[in-house]
């Protein structure tokens, strides 16, 4: 088993937006002193209308502080809160209080200063999260824009090019860097594609990315177990290069890259990077080592909602996986609660966006999503609101499976990963 370099591709992929604020690392703090904050019941979450109790402590060196002074507050993520204040710790705890009346997520932030440094920790009490309902509106012919937009883009040449990266093959498994055409004639898309070296038909996973611009490793560990990967890019630019170059670009002309065209339906930045995600499917179709049937997607953050997006556009995706998903329920600011990530409409509104955005906003694929998932994440993500992913989760009418970790924010635990890596292998019959 290979399975330590597994969990850290997978990091890779779903971490592009990894947080690094002391608040939201609570559980896996790596500092002298932690902020623990505790939901009265086990599972961390209520009913509608039922009082949330937080116990708050401060440990240093593991040892409950007390007689400190916490400042604390309470209130919907992401929104100003409904209750602030600060109170002394007793007998090394404090606990406040709060609900809400309506499905969401009540979340109970505190901070302590001590020798002059911050530290700070977070909880968040899901009410009925099950019934939460999206804000997006459905475009009458969403449907029809898509299937269009696909049909046309199918008629453009793959003129795929495969260079073999012999540093990363391994005895079992080659590996190349793919530069394919898009959607559109003269447009590039790359990626790596580890296949199996023994002679056979395989299954495949395409591996989508979280938000950033990085280079990638490729999925070598699933295709070391007989498994043909791709991940790929977004940005229309070879995936080998050095990081610093990514972080030039992301530091200067793809900052940003989510509001790009935000005001056209056709040209919007995401409308090449939707379809490009099929035409990766089109690519793995067309691999004569594809047994031709079994595929998944699969990824976090951004990745996750590609996930989600691709195998609601290509009924050739058999399965998804997805990881608190991004770009979920956009519109959620504009009624008082939190959206998706990339978090526009927070202040600035202008109506012809909002158009838009409902043609690339992941509740509105969610709801024609047909095929068997496997979904995780936890309460505390401040990334990727919770009340903005369940929006979308809550509409997928097909066989699911989440696996929630309340804790986690906009992070995972191995057993998260391990827990993927089963439910992926089970579908491919591995």
């Amino acid at each position: 088993m290979k399975r330590p370099q597994f969990i850290n591709l997978l990091a890779l992929l779903c971490f592009g937006l990894l947080i690094s604020h002391a608040g939201y690392s609570q559980s896996r703090s790596s500092q002298a002193i932690q902020v623990l904050v505790s939901p009265n019941k086990p599972d961390w979450t209520y009913n509608k209308n039922e009082e949330a109790s937080f116990k708050i402590q401060v440990l240093q060196h593991q040892v409950p502080l007390t007689d400190i002074e916490i400042t604390y507050s309470v209130g919907l993520e992401k929104m100003i809160p409904t209750d602030q204040g600060k109170v002394k710790l007793k007998d090394g705890f404090a606990v406040v209080k709060g609900r809400l009346a309506t499905p969401g997520f009540l979340r109970c932030e505190a901070k302590v200063s001590i020798d002059g440094r911050w530290y700070s920790g977070i909880a968040t009490a899901g009410y009925a999260p099950l019934d939460i309902k999206p804000t997006q509106i459905l475009p009458d012919d969403f449907q029809e824009y898509w299937d269009t937009a696909i049909a046309k883009a199918s008629k453009v040449p793959l003129d795929a090019k495969l260079t073999l990266l012999p540093e990363r093959c391994t005895e079992n498994v080659d590996v190349y860097q793919v530069n394919m055409q898009n959607a559109a004639a003269g447009t590039r898309q790359y990626g790596i594609l580890a296949k199996p070296k023994k002679e056979g038909k395989y299954p495949a996973v395409l591996a989508v990315p979280g938000a950033g611009i990085r280079p990638y490793a490729g999925v070598i560990d699933l295709a070391e177990k007989g498994i043909i990967t791709l991940q790929i890019g977004i940005h229309g630019i070879p995936v080998t290069y050095e990081t610093g170059l990514y972080n030039d670009l992301g530091n200067g002309p793809l900052k940003g890259y989510p509001f790009f065209n935000l005001d056209n339906r056709d040209s919007y930045y995401y409308n090449r990077v939707y379809l490009g995600c099929v035409r990766a499917v089109d690519f793995l179709y067309a691999l004569p080592e594809f047994n031709g049937n079994d595929l998944l997607v699969w990824g976090g953050s951004q990745g996750g909602a590609l996930a989600i997006i691709t195998a609601s556009l290509d009924s050739r995706v058999k399965g998804l996986a997805s990881l608190y998903p991004a770009l979920s329920d956009l519109t959620g600011y504009m009624h008082n609660r939190a959206g998706g990530w990339p978090h526009m409409f927070r202040t600035d509104v202008d109506e012809n966006k909002v158009k838009v955005s409902a043609y690339y906003d992941v509740v509105n694929f969610a709801r024609f999503v047909k095929v068997p998932g496997f979904y995780t994440w936890g309460y505390n993500d401040d990334t990727c609101p919770p009340t903005s992913y369940y929006s979308a989760y809550n509409l997928i009418n097909a066989p699911k499976e989440l696996y929630l970790v309340q804790e986690t924010g906009h992070w995972t635990y191995p057993e998260q990963h391990q827990e993927i890596e089963k439910w992926m292998l089970k579908q491919l019959k591995k």
